[in-house]
């Protein structure tokens, strides 16, 4: 295994078992959980932490493992690849984690799990969908989401065959997870022979998107495909409204939010507007039990809340079932074996994604409660 591999051989044997004696010898068993936990999108970290958090507090109220509690330790990267290198090297020197929820923004995610892998360290990210994050032969690295060229494949299809249209303009947020989503339905809609009337980026933390609008209803779009976060999302769907343009707007996964209702301006806004995102883990019934124990905790379950604790399911299950033993053991053990989780049953293939991943698409009710779209 490639980083398990640079793993030991940067690493001299006495100080190796010196390292697994002092890990296994520890009082708690430590797992970061890192995301945006300040700053614009700190609702997704704060989704992922609570979810993290409320399945360890169950597995801890049970004895833990192997007698042992697990301690969660929070990193904020405020979704900047930078900070989040320096979040994964506080973790891996000074914090001691033996695996790792997170990170969330693919642009983060991508950086931190080079040092994760270098240091032998589980990751399981519950949000990052690029498919450079599991296309780097980083054996460490596992995901409880989809892929962005999966979720294009299915965008494509949507705006093509249920809503009919092809004069789609992408615009994207010049991020890896934005623009990795959009140029992924770009190459799908060339495959399907459709080029895109407009092709444009705009920058995070802007809120002036009435040029940009202006440029989209120029080019006579009939769709936009958004490639973003809600922050700027939000906005950009108010300012088309505003603007009278008469288009379907349609994002990814990222607006599974509640927070696109208030940012978008309120539910009068979004009307024609649509996202992918996983099927609702609520309606699998083998979710229930996460459910019923969230319930329980009171504790809302919101879309990362969900994925969060699927990820501690992951790592905890990779943990017993492999005896608390070294990560090589932890990694075979997921590659041959499924998890009940809170977003499903999830097994996952040589590259640290979950096989047969679906994603559908919702639109939203005259309150902006998202409903399924097709």
């Amino acid at each position: 295994m490639k980083s398990i591999g640079k793993f030991l051989a940067a690493t001299s044997l006495a100080g190796s078992l010196l390292a697994a004696s002092s890990a296994f010898s520890a009082e708690t068993i430590k797992i970061g959980v890192a995301g945006p936990m300040t700053g614009a999108n700190a609702t997704f970290g704060e989704q992922v932490w609570t979810g993290a958090s409320a399945y360890v507090n169950e597995v801890n109220a049970a004895g833990g493992i192997d007698g042992k509690q697990i301690e969660l330790v929070k990193g904020d990267d405020a979704c900047e690849p930078k900070q989040a290198v320096a979040v994964a090297n506080r973790f891996v020197d000074q914090d001691k984690v033996k695996a790792v929820v997170g990170h969330f923004c693919s642009s983060s995610t991508i950086p931190a799990s080079e040092i994760y892998a270098d240091a032998g360290i589980l990751t399981v990210t519950p949000s990052s969908t690029n498919p450079i994050v599991t296309d780097r032969d980083l054996d460490t690295m596992f995901r409880t989401c989809g892929r962005d060229d999966q979720q294009a494949v299915v965008a494509g299809g949507f705006i093509l065959d249920t809503l009919k249209l092809d004069k789609v303009a992408l615009i994207h947020d010049k991020d890896t997870y934005g623009q990795g989503l959009v140029d992924a339905l770009k190459k799908t809609l060339a495959e399907r022979g459709v080029e895109p009337v407009l092709y444009e980026g705009l920058t995070r933390g802007e809120r002036d998107f009435n040029a940009l609008v202006t440029k989209i209803k120029s080019s006579g779009a009939t769709a936009v495909y958004f490639g973003g976060l809600i922050p700027e999302a939000g906005p950009l769907i108010r300012q088309i409204h505003e603007q009278g343009l008469a288009v379907k707007f349609v994002s990814g996964d990222a607006l599974a939010q509640t927070e696109i209702v208030s940012a978008a301006g309120g539910p009068q806004f979004l009307k024609d507007v649509y996202y992918s995102s996983a099927a609702d883990p609520k309606q699998d019934p083998d979710t229930a039990e996460a459910q019923e124990a969230l319930k329980k905790a009171n504790i809302a379950p919101d879309n990362y809340t969900l994925f969060g604790y699927a990820s501690a399911q992951t790592i905890v299950a990779a943990l017993k079932g492999s005896n608390n033993g070294e990560t090589e053991a932890q990694v075979d053990w997921l590659r041959n074996n499924a998890v009940k989780t809170a977003v499903g049953n999830l097994a996952w293939n040589e590259k640290g994604d979950v096989k047969d991943f679906k994603f559908v698409f919702y639109s939203f009710d005259d309150k902006g409660a998202p409903v399924a779209a097709n």
